[in-house]
Formats: structure tokens, C-alpha cells, sequence
């Protein structure tokens, strides 16, 4: 599974007209590329309500927490909602590998988010008993809980950090 993953990935590429949309300052493209590429490796790793490692399980928000953290030397915020008020809002149709993907999954605005990799795919920790996934965004039930996307400026945070 994870092997046709990755060469979906792959194909999707190849298989798309490049569209030039404008990027958050700071940030260039393969870096994100390779933000969402280090997301991938984690596919199949458990979920753990409140988790934040590979080790013990992710939660949505720790894993997402945990990718930027390890891929690009930035830390979030813990939580979904508080992980919604960082970077720039950007519309669904300009969506590039990296941003978050934010729903309302528990009658709650912001309460799960995920990174975006491309192909009106994202990746999440969806919730007990299964482990992080791939999942289409135009899938009924992503679609009807869609409550944006933001844009992480990785150079502007990372300075504000140091």
C-alpha cells in the first residue's frame, strides 16, 4: 500500500499542468515537496488521542505538530484550533504540498487538521483504532467539513523562533 502511495504521488505529478501560484514568502517549493514526502513516511503510524511521537502514536494535530518539527525546524502549536490562527489563509483551489487542511469533525470549528500532499489529497492521524492515512478531500464527508486551509511562512516563523 504504502509503495502505490508513493508512486501515486509520483504519477500524479507527471500527469498535471503546472499552474504558477503564488507562494507564502519564505517558503519554496521542493522544501514543502519535502515536508509532505517526510509526512508520507509516517503513513501507518497508530493513532494516540493526545500523541505526539512515531514511537507511541500520533494525535491530527501532534502529528502535523511533529512533521514540522522534524522537517523543517519549526515548532506549531499543539492544538488543531490554535494551529488555524498560524501562517495565511489561502482558498482550496490554490492549495500546494504543505499547507494545513483544517475540518470541523467533532461539531467543533478547527478540530482536526491535516497537511495537504497534493492531488486534492491530504494526510491526517483520523482517530482510534486506525493510523495515519491518505485521504481525498472530495470525499463526502471531508468536503462537507472543510473549514479552510493556511499556509505556513517557514522562513518569517523560524526567524520569530530564534
Amino acid at each position: 500500500m504504502r509503495y502505490l502511495i508513493i508512486i501515486l504521488l509520483l504519477l500524479g505529478g507527471c500527469s498535471t499542468t503546472r499552474q504558477e501560484i503564488p507562494v507564502a514568502p519564505g517558503n519554496d517549493d521542493e522544501q514543502m515537496n519535502n515536508l509532505a514526502i517526510y509526512a508520507m513516511s509516517l503513513y501507518d503510524t497508530p493513532y494516540r488521542s493526545g500523541g505526539t511521537s512515531r514511537a507511541s502514536g500520533f494525535d491530527c494535530s501532534g502529528f502535523v505538530q511533529y512533521v514540522f518539527r522534524n522537517s523543517a525546524g519549526l515548532a506549531l502549536p499543539r492544538t488543531s484550533l490554535e494551529m488555524s490562527r498560524v501562517g495565511s489563509a489561502v482558498n482550496a483551489d490554490r492549495l500546494k504540498p504543505g499547507d494545513l487542511v483544517f475540518f470541523n469533525t467533532l461539531h467543533s470549528p478547527y478540530s482536526h487538521v491535516g497537511i495537504y500532499v497534493g492531488e486534492d489529497r491530504f494526510l491526517h492521524a483520523p482517530s482510534s483504532g486506525r493510523a495515519i492515512m491518505l485521504s481525498n478531500m472530495s470525499e463526502k464527508y471531508w468536503h462537507a467539513r472543510y473549514e479552510g486551509a493556511r499556509r505556513i511562512d517557514l522562513e518569517r516563523l523560524t526567524n520569530n523562533q530564534r
